[in-house]
């Protein structure tokens, strides 16, 4: 598998799943910008320490080229002209993914929409909605210019899981759920110009978050299942990282093209694994998690 020679945006690229997407599409051969709030001179409200430059620098390390840009999504002339800029240094653009988020810090678990705070819950719309469209209304038009393009929505459950579970609150619940749409929506524009458009899911994200809130690291997370044995059917973010690089490299890629899709159901088609050799694939198991009592979110947190 060879993406050498392509061009990448993976928008939202700090940390998570957006690291691990732009990782893996660098270990493939491509070329890729990486944008987020945080650099190592500006945090973003998060105040974590991952740093856009720290992705750009593990592309590279795996064979691709990582280029950082600072970019807040919800601002039009910052994604207009992180656009002008790969227009001029590349001339292309053949993978958007829209991973921005940022609401981790602002939702509120199980509460009705009179209950949670309604600012935060208003915000979190704005970073989980607004931030795709604003990207996509000044990227697409570049990715269209070549046929072949693929765009990935990245967000929470697949559209199977989420139009019958109710999501946390009314805020998160809409926010991911828009993303399913809005990626089908994309797809009926952007089928007459060749390319392909997809929402995407990972299962339970080992973020640098998630392990932190376990208390565990990545080489020791295994020890979080003596609390919550469910964990053990989490996955790395390269594992999604992996989910999109297959697509990207899929000649056949367009049969997707609108679908709702998650990264361990691609693992069953494409045959890649985990970085430890395993092909966690946690929608499977959702409704056994939900069943033993964990909370709503528990199987597709990320």
């Amino acid at each position: 598998m060879t993406l050498q020679g392509k061009v990448a945006l993976v928008a939202g690229a700090t940390r998570g799943a957006g690291r691990g997407i732009a990782v893996e599409l660098g270990a493939a051969g491509a070329t890729v910008y990486v944008t987020g709030r945080t650099t190592r001179s500006q945090q973003s409200d998060y105040a974590r320490p991952e740093t856009i430059e720290e992705t750009a620098e593990l592309v590279s390390s795996h064979g691709g080229k990582g280029i950082a840009v600072q970019v807040d999504h919800m601002v039009t002339d910052d994604v207009r002209s992180l656009v002008e800029r790969i227009r001029a240094e590349q001339g292309r653009l053949d993978i958007l993914v829209n991973d921005v988020w940022g609401g981790e810090k602002l939702f509120e678990w199980n509460k009705p929409v009179w209950d949670h705070n309604l600012e935060n819950g208003l915000r979190l719309l704005r970073l989980g909605i607004d931030t795709h469209l604003i990207t996509a209304h000044h990227a697409l038009p570049l990715m269209i210019e070549r046929p072949g393009g693929l765009l990935v929505e990245v967000t929470d459950g697949t559209a199977e899981y989420n139009a019958d579970h109710y999501r946390l609150s009314p805020f998160y619940d809409l926010a991911k759920v828009a993303v399913n749409r809005m990626a089908w929506a994309h797809a009926k524009d952007l089928a007459a110009h060749g390319a392909t458009s997809v929402s995407l899911t990972p299962g339970w994200l080992r973020s640098e978050m998630m392990l932190e809130a376990f208390g565990v690291t990545e080489d020791n997370w295994r020890d979080a299942t003596a609390n919550v044995p469910h964990f053990v059917i989490s996955e790395t973010p390269r594992f999604v990282g992996r989910a999109v690089a297959s697509l990207a490299a899929d000649p056949d890629r367009a049969r997707w093209n609108g679908q709702s899709l998650s990264s361990g159901g691609l693992a069953q088609i494409y045959g890649f694994t985990d970085l430890d050799g395993s092909r966690p694939d946690a929608w499977r198991y959702v409704p056994e998690v939900l069943d033993a009592g964990k909370p709503a979110d528990a199987a597709g947190y990320r």
